[in-house]
């Protein structure tokens, strides 16, 4: 029943949490939605791992998965978005990764961003913009217009892991996803995109630190993998994604 059901839950938390207010939502509050997200399963949004197929592309990422955000594979199945909820506020929703899909780098421009995995592994790479902002020295910013971003994330997470969560400049506010195995990721993203508000998801492509020359010393704790420098794409080709039917408990909205 859709009433006592942990979407519902999910959904009451959120709206409780992010308001349409100005106000940014306090850490504890933040704590206890990614705590509750931490409770949560593939069964809650109606997934049913046992009966999970796994559309595995033929691709290979060989030893340097976790060195490039931009080996992206064509042959891979669909990504799969299941849609539960959207309001002004925040928005709820399901990315189903077949092995070797890649959900390239990419922003949350003003945005909160909860992440759980609900099964599967998951290669993140993540960064954050440096500030203030970092640029090339000399003209080569003219034919690569690149900013400085430090890293934050490059791993796997391998369900059951705790609930992620990205902040607008903090957190690794620009990440990239890559299925190691097939798994499904329940986001909560606070606002949601808003073309009218301007925050338009924007895609990177990364490159080495070295690749380019900056006035940037590293500390003496940091070498040059900790940072990268990021250039502004147009969607890639070949990111495949469709619309599933969601078929866990119905969310029973109501007025604040």
């Amino acid at each position: 029943m859709a009433k006592g059901s942990s979407v519902q839950a999910l959904y009451e938390l959120c709206k409780k949490t992010f308001t349409p207010s100005a106000a940014s939502p306090s850490p504890i509050a933040i704590r206890k939605l990614a705590a509750f997200l931490d409770t949560m399963g593939p069964e809650d949004v109606g997934l049913k791992q046992d009966n999970l197929e796994d559309d595995r592309g033929h691709g290979f990422f060989g030893s340097n998965l976790s060195k490039s955000t931009s080996r992206l594979a064509r042959w891979a199945q669909p990504i799969t978005y299941l849609h539960i909820y959207e309001c002004e506020s925040f928005t709820i929703g399901v990315f189903c990764l077949p092995t070797s899909s890649v959900i390239p780098l990419h922003d949350h421009p003003g945005m909160i961003v909860l992440s759980k995995i609900l099964y599967g592994s998951l290669h993140v790479k993540a960064y954050d913009w440096t500030e203030p902002p970092c640029r090339p020295i000399s003209g080569e910013q003219n034919y690569f217009p690149v900013r400085l971003a430090k890293l934050h994330t490059d791993t796997v997470l391998t369900a059951p892991c705790p609930t992620t969560v990205l902040y607008p400049t903090t957190g690794g506010n620009l990440h990239c996803f890559t299925a190691v195995a097939p798994c499904a990721v329940l986001d909560v993203l606070a606002p949601p995109y808003s073309e009218a508000s301007g925050r338009l998801c924007t895609y990177y492509h990364d490159y080495p630190f070295s690749s380019f020359s900056s006035e940037k010393k590293l500390d003496t704790d940091e070498n040059e993998n900790d940072y990268g420098w990021l250039q502004a794409i147009e969607a890639p080709d070949n990111l495949h994604m469709r619309s599933g039917k969601y078929t866990g408990p119905a969310v029973q909205a109501h007025a604040q």
